[in-house]
């Protein structure tokens, strides 16, 4: 990374290795809440000269330290400043919607010295949209700024009537401040003496002005923040330290990416340009967190419950009881420039909708979200069915409707994505392979339920859908002469039949006989699909396939863990522990033990993975793929509308010892492990204060 970021709800910071805020940064540096650019320079010099740059620490999301030291510094002849005299240090966090920079300098030179400390700063108010070079348009304008007592404050009136500030805070005196945005400070240090400035910068939006508090009060309830987040988060504890070393990052990285818009937290889908509501990726890393925190589900749901469709609207692609697909809070946004308020393009959102929740009560037996949500999946449903369905042949489809929305609305949203095995592009309206599994999934988990609350009606409704699509999906998606099942349908359902991963997905819904899933996983893992580190987005050989593209031959890790959940599911652990082996192999070449957002899709045979150029870090479902590895182990699957766990648990090679504590799963936990013994694996249950009965592999020994 040759940027630092961190995170804390709905702020972020975005700085250069050193943490500054240069201009014409090229990942547009700068301090960010609701779309928003709230810091568009901040830079600290050394007797008006850039220090050096000693080391710069990402390895916490939530708080970075930079150290710097100054420049060897002479003029004319005379000594102004040795080399490596002082030592500048940077630590910033964020609290309450608030940056906190503490600056500390400290002095090794063996005598008294003099110099001056400069912090440049500026904010220009942009909406994130025309940083990132995606969108040009009307906006407002700076309209001045003011000195205050140890401060100053930058103001804004936006486009959208939306009153902005910035309001930059200091707690030492000051030797000279100018309204151009430049504070100098007089420093004299003896050795071994410090001295600390600590600067607060808070972003005003409209009549919302962040409470300021101590620095040290603010750290210290930050990190008891995350103290909680351990507690109340599932443990793991393995012999291996690569995939130790990853659940852990993913754990961490998931925290800071959680935001709360008052609903609940939920994930956002990736730093630094997409911490916001993403529906399919904050629904997806949500599934994948359910065996660690099921809290972040159910704010994921009543986030998406709150912003669910309510009418026809082609700009935004909406339609009623469709799930959005990215919400923005920016200028452009709110004056209707760009149609993300939120903009509802993605076909896939809302089924996932459905496979969240009912999963979801799965795992925690909270019925009473159901009943709280009913009127949203009764909504989300009645799209499926209507609007989803766009001719009545019994697959959901899409098509872009917004003249500034998006072309190709599965996970797989790049323009070349969808491409037939000749080379020509697939036309819309086109339906998804996965995207009726998801359905499938969605409409069965959602029978159950109704059944539970004793809708026998609305259940048996529900479940004859379901087969019918099973029955089309076989007809019309299955490939006899590859053995496999189609990417997509076309606008004149001629089958997509380029091999690609899509498929896999629809292992995870059951919709598929035995036979037809050993199919599919076999493929997955064959050279053409697996490159040694992870299943591949396309096969090597298709007409479209390129090991460098985003999504036509690489590796996506959550694209992964959706298969490696199927596999579980449909108890194909052999094939799961390849894919497995394969990123726990990749992760030891990527930077702080975080699989990345995607890699390029070159065989394992080039002796290391290949970096894709430009990817989210930390991105939400990449995080949550590790967590995913624990699951799909464990071979885990509750069930709470019947008080039963099904375990099938097997340990990939290197892997001998994983334990599992605070394993919440209905209204207790389980503590367990499971160890390798030669061929046949060990469970040992060490606590279960679910009431659930556990059924587990016969080739398992068990002790409870």
């Amino acid at each position: 990374m040759d940027y630092r970021v961190i995170k804390e709800n709905d702020v972020f910071l975005l700085t250069d290795e050193k943490g500054n805020i240069p201009e014409n940064h090229s990942y547009g540096a700068g301090l960010y809440t609701k779309d928003t650019r709230y810091l568009s320079k901040f830079n600290v010099k050394i007797n008006g000269e850039d220090p050096v740059l000693l080391s710069s620490n990402a390895d916490e999301n939530y708080m970075a330290t930079i150290l710097l030291t100054n420049p060897h510094m002479e003029k004319d002849g005379s000594l102004i400043l040795w080399r490596e005299s002082v030592e500048i240090e940077r630590k910033r966090f964020i609290f309450n919607d608030v940056v906190y920079e503490l600056l500390k300098m400290k002095s090794y030179y063996p005598k008294p010295i003099s110099f001056q400390v400069s912090v440049e700063v500026d904010v220009d108010f942009q909406d994130m949209f025309i940083v990132r070079g995606f969108q040009n348009g009307e906006t407002g304008q700076r309209t001045g700024q003011e000195k205050l007592e140890s401060g100053l404050r930058f103001n804004y009136t936006g486009a959208d009537d939306i009153q902005r500030a910035t309001v930059i805070q200091w707690d030492q005196n000051a030797s000279a401040i100018n309204l151009e945005g430049e504070i100098t400070f007089d420093l004299n240090l003896a050795h071994g003496e410090e001295q600390v400035i600590a600067f607060t910068i808070a972003p005003v939006v409209g009549e919302n002005v962040p409470t300021i508090v101590q620095p040290e009060e603010a750290l210290t309830q930050l990190k008891a923040s995350y103290k909680h987040w351990n507690e109340t988060t599932t443990n793991i504890e393995t012999d291996n330290q690569q995939l130790q070393r990853l659940v852990d990052r993913g754990i961490a990285d998931l925290r800071v990416l959680l935001t709360d818009l008052g609903y609940g937290k939920f994930p956002v889908a990736g730093l630094p340009w997409f911490a916001v509501p993403f529906g399919r990726d904050s629904l997806i890393a949500a599934l994948q967190m359910l065996p660690f925190n099921s809290e972040v589900a159910k704010g994921t749901l009543k986030t998406m419950a709150a912003h669910q469709g309510t009418k026809v609207d082609p700009w935004r692609d909406e339609q009623p009881g469709k799930i959005m697909h990215e919400i923005r809070f920016g200028e452009l946004a709110n004056t209707d420039q760009i149609p993300f308020t939120p903009y509802y393009g993605t076909i896939d959102a809302t089924p996932l909708f459905l496979v969240l929740l009912s999963e979801y009560i799965k795992w925690t037996g909270d019925i009473d979200l159901f009943k709280e949500l009913e009127t949203n999946i009764e909504a989300a449903i009645t799209w499926i069915n209507q609007y989803g369905d766009r001719d009545g042949d019994g697959f959901v489809e899409y098509h872009q409707e917004s003249s500034k929305g998006i072309a190709n609305q599965g996970w797989k949203d790049s323009a070349d994505s969808i491409v037939h095995r000749n080379g020509d592009y697939a036309e819309t309206p086109i339906a998804l392979s996965e995207v009726q599994g998801y359905v499938y999934q969605g409409k069965i988990g959602i029978a159950e339920l109704y059944e539970t609350i004793g809708n026998t009606s609305a259940a048996e409704r529900l479940r004859e859908e379901a087969a019918q699509l099973q029955e089309k999906f076989e007809q019309h998606f299955w490939m006899e002469d590859h053995s496999f099942y189609a990417l997509a349908l076309d606008k004149d359902k001629s089958k997509v039949g380029t091999i690609t991963s899509n498929p896999g997905h629809v292992l995870f819904s059951e919709m598929l006989n035995e036979t037809r899933a050993t199919l599919i996983s076999d493929v997955l893992v064959s050279d053409k699909m697996f490159s040694g580190y992870g299943i591949r987005t396309m096969g090597e050989g298709e007409a479209g396939y390129n090991p460098m593209s985003y999504h036509d031959g690489s590796v996506w890790p959550h694209d992964n863990s959706m298969i490696l959940l199927g596999m579980s599911k449909t108890k194909h652990m052999t094939q799961a522990m390849t894919v497995i082996e394969g990123l726990m192999k990749s992760a030891a070449s990527f930077e702080y033990d975080r699989l990345p957002e995607l890699f390029c899709g070159y065989s394992d045979q080039e002796g290391r993975p290949v970096k894709y150029p430009v990817a989210c870090s930390p991105q939400a479902w990449a995080a949550g793929t590790p967590l995913v590895f624990v699951q799909t182990m464990l071979g885990l699957f509750p069930n709470s509308l019947n008080n039963t766990i099904e375990m099938n648990p097997v340990l990939p090679n290197g892997v001998s010892y994983l334990k599992v504590e605070q394993l919440a799963i209905g209204k207790g936990s389980i503590d367990l492990v499971v160890r390798r013994q030669g061929d046949e694996f060990q469970v040992d249950i060490l606590s279960n204060t679910t009431g659930f009965d556990i059924a587990v592999n016969q080739k398992v020994n068990i002790n409870i």
